[in-house]
């Protein structure tokens, strides 16, 4: 599978809806996670990220406007002891009770879930955990969707990499293109280069999502010796 520049990948796709990167750096000291999401109606667009003990949730940026709070207002972002789970929706919670329990993995965890009731794209749920202990970084990841646009079936698929490839990441993102209705991701998480520092990878994030749809970014650095954390947040509402 071909190494993809991130920079192109979304200045191709001006609505790729909601999407997660997950991968290590360069210098393999790192392990990172990225999130960001994009609105096309005002009720998508009037959010933020704020964070929320070691994760982050989505806020309305404007309570007065807020319309139908139940697809836009979640926890993306949440830490499970040595474990980060970073999802496009209240999944993140289904994932963090059912791996908490000591049961389920991540797979197992996701099988009471479907794609988004929002007819009629029925967005994908789209899915990623980051395992750092012991000096050692894996992840896996998770898509959720309709069978080619029939909400009778769902399609499961999970990805994972055990031993993640310094300078190598896995980005996967809720829609191919802006389109009527929206069509779902499709394939393997797309294999792209990660920048070694966080405020470039942020940079780079941000400045290549489309303007008029592009939302709130989230993106994290993790060592995998320590476990230490760096965070950045960018909301378009608070520039």
């Amino acid at each position: 599978m071909e190494l993809l520049n991130l920079e192109k990948e979304l200045k191709s796709n001006s609505y790729p809806g909601r999407g997660i990167v997950i991968g290590r750096t360069k210098d393999g000291t790192k392990a990172v996670t990225a999130y960001f999401i994009m609105g096309r109606s005002g009720n998508s667009r009037n959010r933020v990220f704020v964070e929320d003990g070691e994760g982050i949730r989505t806020q309305a940026f404007d309570p007065a406007k807020l319309e139908d709070p139940s697809l836009i207002i979640y926890a993306p972002v949440r830490v499970l002891g040595t474990k980060t789970i970073v999802t496009n929706g209240d999944q993140t919670d289904t994932i963090y009770d059912g791996m908490g329990a000591g049961k389920l993995t991540f797979e197992q965890s996701l099988r009471c879930r479907e794609f988004e009731p929002d007819a009629p794209n029925y967005t994908p749920r789209i899915s990623g955990v980051l395992t750092v202990e012991n000096g050692q970084f894996g992840f896996e990841m998770s898509i959720l969707k309709s069978a080619n646009g029939n909400p009778e079936a769902c399609d499961r698929y999970t990805y994972s990499y055990e031993n993640a490839v310094a300078g190598e990441g896995r980005f996967i993102h809720t829609y191919m293109q802006d389109d009527n209705p929206l069509p779902s991701f499709e394939g393997e998480p797309k294999r792209v280069a990660i920048p070694d520092a966080i405020d470039a990878c942020t940079d780079l994030l941000w400045s290549s999502l489309n303007e008029d749809n592009k939302v709130s970014l989230f993106v994290r650095y993790i060592d995998i010796v320590t476990g230490a954390y760096e965070t950045r947040i960018v909301n378009k509402n608070q520039k």
